[in-house]
C-alpha cells in the first residue's frame, strides 16, 4: 500500500499529537515494512524527536514550499498525493484537507478529543470556531473515522451525528521505552538530580483547569499526617497554576509540593514514574490518557477519575474517583500507601492489563487491517 500521513505534528510537535504520530509511524515500519510510507508536511524541526524520520529509507519525506503553509495543507496538498500516487491518506491529528473527498485518494482521520465542545469555556472563541469546521468536515469527508478511545467515539456519535460504523477504536501505544522495565537500575541519582525523595506521590500533565490538579492539592487535609508524603508535579501552566500555587500556599503545603517542567529525558521521566508510590490524575476530560498507560507499564499504581476514556486507560485494577471529590481521593491515597498487598496487586494486574491492551503489535495490526479494509472493501 502506498500511504500517506499529515505529519505537521510528527515534525513540529512534541508532545500529544506529535508523540502519537512518531510512535504509530515507527511501528508501522517496524510489524509493516512492505508498505510506502510518505510523510507531507509545511515544514520540519530537525531534532533528536524527528531525526529517525528524516534519515530512515523508510519514509519518504515532502515538505512544502508554499508561500501559505496552511492553505496548502488544507487544499493544496491534495495536488502532490494525486502526483505521487498516494492510495490512502491519514489525517493523524484531526484534520483532512477539505477537498480529499473530490479526489481518488481514500481517505482516514484521527480524532483524539473534543475538548473544545465538552469544555468550551477552555477554549478561545475563534479556535473553538476552527477546530469545529476542520474536525466537522474530516469526520464528514473521511472514509473511515478512528477514535482513540470509546468514549471519544461516543462524543463523535453524539456531536457530530456520525454513523457509528464508520468508527473505529484504535488505541494509542506508548513510547517503546515504556514497555521494558529495568528493576535493577539505580533511580537515587536520578531522583536526587530533581530534587525528589525516596517516596513520593507523582501527577503529570499540563497544569490547566481540566487537569484538575487542585483536588490533588484539597485531598492533602483528609490524609493522616503520617502519610502526608511529597507530591511531584511535572507540568507547565499559566493562569491555573498560578491558582494552584495559591492554594498551596493558603493550606501550608508548600514544603510537600515539588514542581518541575523540565526533565532531561523520556528514560528520565521512566524511572520518575516507577518509583512513584502512587500516580494521580484526576482529570475531568480526557481523550485517552497517555499517562495512566505510561504509569500501568512501569508498575505503578493509578488512582484517576471515573469520567471520560480513563477507565478505558486504567482498566479494572486501578482506582476511581470522583474528580471533584478531594475526601474519595485521600481515602484512595490511603488505601494504597497502608495496604501493601493491595498496591502490590494493583501494580500486578495493572501492568498485565497494559501490556494486552495496548501490545504495539496488536495496535499496528488493526491499524494495518483498517487500511487494508478503506482501501480494498469499501
Amino acid at each position: 500500500m502506498k500511504i500517506g500521513f499529515d505529519s505537521k505534528r510528527l515534525f513540529c510537535n512534541f508532545t500529544g499529537l506529535g508523540n502519537y504520530s512518531r510512535t504509530l509511524l515507527k511501528n508501522l515500519t517496524k510489524y509493516y515494512s512492505d508498505n510506502e510510507y510518505h510523510l507531507y508536511t509545511p515544514k520540519i524541526t530537525n531534532n533528536t524527536d524527528t531525526a529517525p524520520f528524516i534519515n530512515d529509507i523508510n519514509y519518504r519525506t515532502y515538505q512544502s514550499g508554499s508561500i501559505n503553509k496552511s492553505l496548502w495543507r488544507s487544499y493544496s496538498i491534495v495536488k502532490q498525493l494525486q502526483k505521487d500516487k498516494i492510495e490512502l491518506y491519514h489525517g493523524l491529528s484531526n484534520e483532512l484537507p477539505f477537498n480529499i473527498n473530490k479526489s481518488d485518494i481514500k481517505s482516514i482521520v484521527s480524532i483524539h478529543d473534543l475538548i473544545f465542545k465538552v469544555y468550551p469555556e477552555t477554549y478561545p472563541y475563534f479556535d473553538r470556531k476552527m477546530y469545529d469546521l476542520k474536525f466537522r468536515n474530516s469526520c464528514k469527508n473521511a472514509d473511515k473515522i478512528i477514535a482513540i478511545s470509546e468514549s471519544t467515539k461516543n462524543d463523535i456519535i453524539k456531536l457530530y451525528k456520525i454513523e457509528p460504523d464508520k468508527i473505529e477504536v484504535i488505541y494509542q501505544a506508548c513510547n517503546p521505552i515504556y514497555y521494558e522495565i529495568d528493576e535493577s537500575k539505580d533511580a537515587k541519582p536520578i531522583l536526587q538530580q530533581y530534587g525528589i525523595p525516596n517516596e513520593y506521590l507523582l501527577y503529570v500533565g499540563s497544569i490547566e483547569r481540566r487537569k484538575n490538579l487542585k483536588t490533588i492539592i484539597n485531598s492533602y487535609e483528609h490524609l493522616p499526617e503520617d502519610l502526608r508524603i511529597p507530591l511531584v508535579v511535572i507540568g507547565k501552566g499559566n493562569e491555573y497554576m498560578i491558582e494552584t500555587k495559591d492554594l498551596i500556599k493558603t493550606k501550608g503545603l508548600e514544603k510537600l509540593i515539588i514542581w518541575t517542567n523540565y526533565f532531561e529525558n523520556n528514560n528520565h521521566l521512566k524511572t520518575l514514574y516507577q518509583n512513584a508510590k502512587a500516580f494521580i490524575y484526576p482529570s475531568l476530560y480526557e481523550g485517552f490518557g497517555l499517562p495512566v498507560v505510561e504509569c500501568l507499564l512501569s508498575k505503578t499504581p493509578v488512582i484517576t477519575s471515573n469520567t471520560s476514556s480513563l477507565p478505558e486507560a486504567g482498566g479494572p485494577d486501578s482506582l476511581y474517583i470522583n474528580p471533584n471529590n478531594a475526601e474519595e481521593l485521600a481515602l484512595a491515597i490511603t488505601k494504597i500507601l497502608i495496604d501493601e498487598k493491595f498496591r502490590n496487586t494493583m501494580i500486578e494486574k495493572g501492568y498485565q492489563y497494559a501490556i494486552n491492551k495496548f501490545s504495539p503489535a496488536k495496535l499496528s495490526e488493526q491499524m494495518i487491517n483498517l487500511y487494508h479494509n478503506t482501501l480494498y472493501n469499501t
